[in-house]
């Protein structure tokens, strides 16, 4: 479906529409060709006559995006203006969330390129709350990569010349959860502070006297309180988490409130992680925050915890679209994908590895063995 810029957005969380190539579309007012916003300029820019449209300004801190109750949520008690109604398909290859117009019944999965068929029920949906608009322009993403990809070892020539070639990158706007709690901890255990003794040893028929490290464990108990502030938890399953995880630091305080300009000529996917299973994920996160403040409580040289008991209050929760470069790969039939953090740069990514060059590498490290074995043998 196509929009015209400044009346009101179609779909909010635009995540894959009826195009195969650009999901969101905005026509020039000009000339009618697509608007692509523009992260150098943060602008909609006309790909054909160069027409520029601006974009209302971002906000200089995410406190501007109002918190969604989490308790409501989960008991389906939201605003309705906070929800919207799509027809979205699990990919059955990499389980990205599609979705589809009402008049298109099939399309390529734009993460792994698999036909994806619409099925013919409709989702309720929680609409994306704020977004980080791509800072970082195609060309400089596709710097970064290759730099990237030009310090691993062993990999294949093919890789490099992939790397050379330039080809396109795609821009997607990744679903995460964000969740704030304000948590109370009461704690038990034990401080452990070192002594030391003297003890008296025999060594070759000779006295000595060392000194010897002993814990002395005094109990304690006490409480902790810690603000827990945008715990971020990734809502997507199409792509590797432990890349998209490592694209961590994001600076949220360039969340933006949700216009679909900021969408304009790039991707944005569906979330497949649901609200509450995302929960479980942050509540393991502040967990291990908690811990940590009680071990500092605790204080002393050593810590034991017997046990910590931890209320959870005034949860709530947003739904974020943040900027990726997805590039993918493909080296004796499989197919590896590499990300970019759209907003500062940072690579991660699977990576083939080639069995020539790593034979070639244990054969010279052999050779080079035997070398030093021959002169160590003659001198």
């Amino acid at each position: 479906m196509t929009n015209t810029p400044p009346p009101a957005p179609p779909s909010s969380s635009q995540r894959v529409a009826d195009a195969p190539l650009e999901t969101n579309r905005f026509p020039c007012a000009q000339c009618g060709a697509d608007y692509r916003f523009d992260p150098k300029e943060g602008s909609l820019t006309c790909s054909h006559c160069g027409h520029s449209q601006q974009v209302s300004e971002k906000p200089e801190h995410s406190s501007t995006l109002r918190e969604l109750d989490f308790k409501a949520a989960l008991s389906q008690d939201l605003p309705e203006a906070e929800m919207e109604v799509t027809r979205v398909t699990s990919c059955p290859n990499c389980a990205a969330q599609v979705e589809f117009s009402n008049e298109t019944h099939a399309l390529e999965c734009p993460f792994c390129a698999t036909p994806v068929v619409a099925d013919t029920g409709e989702s309720r949906h929680i609409k994306p709350k704020g977004v980080v608009p791509f800072d970082l322009e195609e060309r400089a993403a596709h710097k970064a990569m290759n730099d990237w990809l030009g310090k691993l070892w062993f990999a294949p020539n093919g890789l490099q010349d992939y790397a050379r070639k330039g080809r396109a990158m795609e821009g997607i706007y990744v679903p995460f959860w964000t969740y704030d709690a304000d948590s109370q901890s009461r704690y038990s255990g034990a401080r452990g502070t070192i002594y030391y003794v003297s003890e008296t040893v025999t060594v070759d028929g000779k006295q000595q006297t060392r000194q010897v490290a002993k814990t002395r464990w005094t109990p304690v108990s006490g409480r902790v309180k810690r603000f827990f502030d945008d715990v971020l938890v990734l809502a997507s399953k199409s792509l590797p988490k432990r890349y998209t995880d490592a694209l961590e630091p994001w600076d949220l305080s360039a969340l933006a409130p949700y216009q679909p300009q900021f969408l304009a000529g790039f991707r944005a996917e569906a979330y497949a992680v649901e609200l509450e299973e995302g929960f479980h994920e942050a509540r393991a996160h502040m967990d291990r925050v908690i811990e940590r403040d009680v071990r500092f409580d605790i204080g002393g040289d050593r810590q034991r915890i017997s046990n910590i008991d931890t209320d959870l209050s005034d949860i709530t929760f947003k739904h974020v679209l943040l900027p990726v470069w997805l590039a993918a790969y493909k080296y004796r039939g499989k197919s590896y994908r590499f990300v970019v953090n759209g907003q500062s740069g940072r690579v991660q990514g699977e990576r083939p590895y080639s069995s020539w060059k790593i034979a070639g590498a244990v054969v010279l490290g052999l050779a080079l063995l035997a070398v030093a074995a021959y002169f160590g043998s003659q001198s």
